[in-house]
């Protein structure tokens, strides 16, 4: 069943209209002008709302609960998946995935947050948030991808590492810190994808790659408009107002060198076709790739490096 954000509700209304008729087209009723015409009607409606999206909305499509997650992508473009549990140190995280397995014939290491599709799986992988298991997990998994020369992917999709007590006592921040160290120190090839949402360290952690993608509804930001809001005006309701000014969109990351490159999304956003999206963010993947194989250790890290450095100068 399709669930409908708050600012999509006229086209909800007209395709519901069309449920209604098609149920009644099925008896025998012979209304199927009526029904094309109010599909267009319904089509044309979410193309022009999709089309100029606020930082706001663009916020509420990112969180989707149905937009592709990282076990979809997996199941879609990856074979033989190998996933790896555990840091060596405390335990496993369900937050953060990863394992080695094969990105049309070739080898590769995917690493990535997984929100959970139901609430008994939300609950299971903490809902994308990640504990500093997760984040060293990821750094074994780097270390072995660049010990064996194996490019690694990451997909992004977190409202950040996970704040709680234990997760702070166990060293979030050391965590997340020597994850982004550890991609910037690979010498093979990465590359990242933003899909939802990318906010704070908990996605830099992993984002940190020689090409970053984005789906062209997700947002990156240091913090949420929520948490912006609360700091800002110390009140929580001015969180529209927080994401028009934090410039969190495709748009503004493209715009100041966060990103390389932004991935169209089907009318109405990444969940009302996740099949057309995942198949399209393959595409991409293996573009990305391909402009970075021939470049040895050294060049895999200077232009990394090149690339976090050249942020925001286009724009002095």
């Amino acid at each position: 069943m399709r669930s409908y954000l708050d600012f999509e509700k006229p086209v909800a209304e007209l395709e519901a209209k069309v449920d209604e008729l098609r149920a009644l087209a099925a008896t025998g009723s012979d209304i199927g002008d009526e029904v094309s015409r109010i599909e267009d009607k319904a089509a044309q409606a979410l193309n022009e709302l999709y089309a100029n999206l606020t930082p706001w909305q663009k916020t509420l499509v990112a969180r989707h609960p149905q937009r592709p997650h990282f076990t979809d992508f997996i199941n879609a473009l990856i074979t033989d998946f190998t996933p790896l549990a555990g840091d060596r140190k405390f335990g496993e995280d369900e937050a953060l995935m990863g394992g080695f397995g094969r990105f049309r014939g070739e080898s590769i290491c995917v690493i990535g947050q997984e929100k959970g599709a139901t609430t008994e799986s939300r609950i299971k992988h903490n809902f994308g948030m990640a504990r500093p298991e997760g984040y060293r997990k990821a750094v074994r998994l780097m270390e072995m991808a660049d010990r064996f020369r194996i490019p690694v992917l990451s997909i992004v999709d977190s409202a950040g590492a996970y704040p709680g007590i234990g997760a702070e006592e166990r060293g979030q921040a050391e965590a997340i810190a020597r994850s982004t160290d550890a991609c910037l120190s690979l010498g093979v090839p990465n590359v990242a994808i933003i899909t939802g949402e990318g906010m704070s360290g908990g996605a830099i952690a992993i984002t940190t790659a020689n090409r970053v993608l984005m789906f062209e509804h997700a947002i990156y930001s240091v913090i949420s408009p929520e948490a912006a809001s609360s700091i800002l005006w110390r009140d929580g309701t001015k969180a529209q107002e927080a994401a028009t000014s934090m410039k969190i969109t495709a748009q503004d990351m493209l715009r100041f060198g966060v990103i390389d490159t932004i991935l169209r999304e089907p009318a109405g956003g990444a969940h009302r076709d996740p099949a057309a999206m995942i198949a399209a963010t393959g595409e991409a993947i293996g573009q990305a790739f391909d402009e970075l194989r021939n470049l040895d250790s050294d060049g895999i890290r200077k232009q990394r490096r090149q690339k976090f450095l050249d942020i925001g100068r286009k724009l002095a």
